[in-house]
């Protein structure tokens, strides 16, 4: 059963069609509060005998049946007695709640509910208790260094949610619905001034709301311009000047072939040239003949990504790199690119700390992967408080494991 309990009876229960298992407290563990465990004079008798939900013996449903005086505890007054087999007001065992914790981050919510014959609600119930017992006496704020912040979607209509996750432990340490300044700000709030400043980099895209809260709370800190953001930045730019060639090709020219292939020409424009079939390396030398504008727009793309692969080895030649390509974009003419360059000279700081320190928001992006997951996986949820919950048991610590096994080691 559990430890420090004494079996004293099994019965079959007709009218519940379930079996009762009557247990006591061993001598160590009795009359003891529920509340700090600490060892207290008897009460009252409280509601007598009460039960607690066991896992199922096959298909019939077990409870655990017991005694819940209340003692009088010098600090809590009267409260129910602690039992060794379950959390103090719970109504369900411990193996009970590791084993729905263990499903609920394995599957959904839904799927977990049927097979533990419990509603759903009640399982958002065990894995809020699990958490609180896990991180029971740390504190996930505390001793951050380096941080990521990023906003996932999460619903139809600008739904989101801000995370904020440790780069050390690769760990989701807050968050919260909404996303927005003052979402940000109750971060900062919980976090607090003296540990905010012993944060030394910030890792986030380009975001206003980001940088403007970032530069007011924790000016000191470094702010990391996430890499891939920035190379996103010139396909989109590189993608308006395909659209613009497309148009200039149907319109102005006339040359209604040329336009089909130029519309047909965007995944060999926006694939790493690393990556290009022989029949994408032939489209490209096509663009290079007819549109060479097209095809330096495209140059631009390219050599932006080839700064940030540098940076992985020589991060120094990386930052001579982007101030020549800074220089290169804006004398190109073309209005996309000489607008990326005054949008990257805007965030060059933060752009330079990534070429040197190589962060990224890739553990971030990893997370806000797992957190769609989540939502599919439960064919989404009805509040951002379900999925927080969901993301803190499988990604803000150790994941549950089934009762009576070992953990797994990697």
């Amino acid at each position: 059963m559990v430890e420090h309990t004494v079996v004293e009876g099994v019965r079959w229960d007709a009218a519940e069609q379930c079996v009762v298992v009557s247990v006591r407290p061993d001598a160590r563990r009795r009359h003891r509060c529920g509340e700090c465990g600490r060892t207290s004079p008897r009460y009252d008798a409280a509601r007598g005998r009460r039960r607690w939900r066991d896992l199922d013996h096959g298909t019939v449903r077990v409870f655990l049946e017991a005694d819940a005086p209340r003692v009088c505890c010098r600090v809590h007054g009267p409260t129910v007695v602690a039992v060794p087999w379950a959390r103090h007001g719970a109504g369900h065992t411990l193996v009970f709640d590791r084993q729905t914790a263990w499903m609920a981050a394995e599957c959904s919510k839904s799927a977990t509910a049927v097979l533990m014959r419990t509603s759903w609600r009640t399982v958002g119930r065990i894995v809020a208790r699990y958490v609180a017992d896990r991180d029971a006496g740390s504190d996930r704020l505390n001793g951050l260094r380096r941080i990521g912040i990023d906003e996932i979607s999460h619903r139809k209509g600008q739904k989101y949610i801000t995370v904020v996750v440790d780069h050390d432990t690769g760990r989701v340490v807050w968050m919260a619905d909404g996303h927005g300044k003052s979402v940000l700000n109750g971060f900062f709030d919980s976090l607090g001034a003296v540990r905010a400043a012993g944060l030394t980099h910030i890792s986030a895209d380009g975001a206003g709301w980001i940088a403007d809260v970032l530069a007011l709370r924790v000016p000191a800190t470094v702010r990391v311009m996430d890499p891939f953001h920035v190379v996103a930045w010139a396909t989109e730019a590189l993608d308006t000047e395909r659209r613009a060639a497309w148009n200039r090709a149907r319109r102005e020219a006339g040359d209604r072939e040329k336009a089909r292939a130029l519309k047909d020409s965007r995944f060999a424009l926006w694939k790493n040239e690393a990556d290009l079939t022989d029949r994408q390396v032939a489209k490209l030398a096509w663009i290079q003949i007819t549109d060479p504008r097209l095809h330096q727009a495209w140059r631009l793309k390219e050599t932006l990504r080839t700064v940030f692969t540098l940076a992985r080895t020589r991060p120094t030649a990386a930052l001579a790199a982007l101030d020549r390509w800074i220089g290169w974009a804006r004398r190109c003419r073309i209005d996309g690119f000489v607008e990326l360059q005054r949008r990257i000279g805007r965030h060059y700081d933060a752009i330079r700390a990534a070429l040197v320190t190589g962060m990224s928001n890739g553990l971030i992006e990893s997370t806000n992967t797992k957190t769609r997951l989540i939502i599919r996986r439960g064919f989404g949820f009805h509040s951002a408080d379900a999925i927080i919950a969901l993301v803190m048991l499988t990604l803000a610590g150790d994941k549950p494991t089934l009762p009576g096994r070992q953990r797994r080691t990697e």
